[in-house]
């Protein structure tokens, strides 16, 4: 889904986060189902069908036990997050760079969290599972690939059935395409994130969550990522680590600017001093063959 982020000061930075445990410090999911009280029902149900099926039929669950979406939205709007993320992702989008969220929760989850974060403004693309509410006043949640029709086709291994996070880097980097040349950071904590690092370009950067998963399966061959590798343990390093890898970024291009200029200007000026040493011959007129008379 596209938001309206209007920044001016734009750059040619495009940083896109996950969400769960990047963004917020828990599982979205687990913290609705573990506040509203249905952990035990989750944990039951958990060996029988995928995830995303399972948060749809849990969703069900909360309903026919009248449990309200307002509920649900004030239990989101307690979710634990790390006091600095908030001012890290201002301060990137400040910078000028362009945000976008890629999350295996839902869309109605991301939502509600950001808007009462007062930052929903800020980014210009969530892409997450469809959440919405019925006729009846149920949270549906379906997947953001319907595997019940067919497969994504991801081979990588990591990806769940319902959405291969990097098939939309892949999307995103062919749009970005189109606008230019443009770098990407990816912000990311778990084993769903490792198919997108891999897509990254060698002028990318990925951060990954230190000893999460991501972070495990990136360790395990770091060859294997092209891009530069910048990790993360919390909220307090992530604005760290982002908001100085942005402004390198952002440095190392006025310099390449800087010196594309100088050397224009170096061009220019040996043009000119070549035209002025140039020695022309004086323009004579051609002489007349004059024929002898016998």
């Amino acid at each position: 889904m596209a938001y309206n982020s209007n920044n001016k000061n734009s750059n040619n930075i495009v940083v896109v986060f996950d969400f769960d445990k990047t963004i917020i410090d828990v599982d979205s999911d687990n913290w609705v189902i573990d506040e509203l009280g249905f952990t035990d029902l989750f944990n039951q149900l958990l060996p029988t069908m995928p995830w995303n099926t399972l948060m749809d039929r849990m969703m069900k669950e909360l309903h026919d036990k009248g449990k309200t979406i307002e509920e649900i939205k004030q239990v989101l709007r307690t979710i634990p997050i790390h006091p600095r993320v908030v001012p890290a992702i201002k301060s990137a989008h400040d910078l000028g760079c362009e945000l976008r969220i890629v999350s295996d929760a839902n869309m109605f989850f991301i939502e509600t969290i950001v808007e009462h974060l007062g930052i929903s403004e800020l980014f210009s693309e969530i892409n997450s599972n469809p959440g919405y509410v019925d006729e009846r006043g149920t949270l549906r949640i379906s997947p953001y690939h319907d595997f019940t029709k067919s497969s994504h086709g991801c081979s990588c291994g990591t990806c769940p059935p319902n959405m291969c996070k990097g098939l939309i880097i892949e999307r995103i980097q062919q749009s970005l395409a189109k606008e230019g040349k443009k770098k990407m950071i990816y912000l990311g904590d778990g084993a769903g994130d490792y198919c997108p690092s891999l897509k990254l370009n060698t002028e990318d950067y990925v951060m990954p969550r230190k000893n999460f998963p991501v972070w495990d399966l990136i360790s395990k061959n770091p060859m294997l990522i092209k891009a530069a590798i910048r990790e993360w343990t919390d909220g307090q390093s992530l604005e760290m680590i982002l908001i100085g890898t942005i402004e390198e970024i952002i440095l190392e291009e006025e310099k390449e600017k800087m010196l594309t200029s100088a050397e224009n200007n170096c061009k220019l000026q040996t043009i000119s001093v070549g035209i002025n040493n140039v020695h022309l011959e004086p323009i004579l007129p051609r002489a007349l063959r004059v024929s002898q008379s016998s």
